[in-house]
């Protein structure tokens, strides 16, 4: 499940046992991406205030859509498929958003949310590249300044996570094997994890 010792859920107390008993409580098992924070609980609870802050400015399709743009630049296929889950449960369905993780550019989106996911993947991969033409770009779509900070902690924050779950080698949660088999051939696009090829 991960390259570094995690703690149990039964083996868990103080601040870790509440964070797992979240989890326990909100989707009925706890998430890989939670244990592999087992050691640092207190870290993983900095993060969820983080984040939480951050979503809390934004609407959910757009939020979804940007770090899911953040994660296949990032070839993280556990975020993909977590954001997937998300997309898939509440604006999509299973061709809609494979064609979305295939090529976003084509796949039938609005221009503004093919411009989020675009300055979404070179904040990931090229932030020294960014130029005031990008936030202008942003700007004639209608972003407020505000937005486009939004954009960009929305971006930077998820990709934290991504990179530390794939460096601990944290395997996606089986609950994402429930997604149709073509659009989950989509959204595993990074490191092939042994429940994947069995799935």
């Amino acid at each position: 499940m991960a390259f570094i010792k995690t703690v149990p859920a039964d083996q868990a107390e103080g601040k870790l046992l509440e964070i797992y008993q979240e989890d326990l409580k909100t989707k009925g098992y706890v998430a890989n991406h939670t244990s592999a924070f087992s050691l640092r609980p207190e870290v993983y609870r900095a993060w969820q205030n983080l984040l939480g802050s951050i979503r809390s400015h934004m609407r959910l399709r757009r939020y979804e859509l940007v770090t899911l743009a953040a994660a296949q630049a990032l070839k993280c296929t556990y975020c993909m498929l977590a954001h997937g889950s998300v997309l898939r449960k509440n604006f999509f369905g299973p061709s809609e958003l494979a064609a979305i993780a295939r090529d976003f550019r084509s796949s039938g989106l609005p221009a503004e949310e093919v411009a989020l996911m675009e300055f979404a993947q070179k904040v990931t991969l090229e932030p020294n590249q960014i130029t005031q033409r990008d936030f202008d770009l942003l700007r004639e779509e209608g972003l407020s300044d505000e937005e486009i900070l939004d954009l960009v902690l929305a971006v930077t924050a998820p990709n934290f996570m991504s990179k530390t779950l794939d460096a601990l080698g944290a395997e996606p949660d089986d609950a994402l094997m429930d997604l149709e088999p073509e659009l989950r051939e989509a959204l595993v696009i990074g490191r092939p994890f042994p429940s994947l090829a069995r799935g």
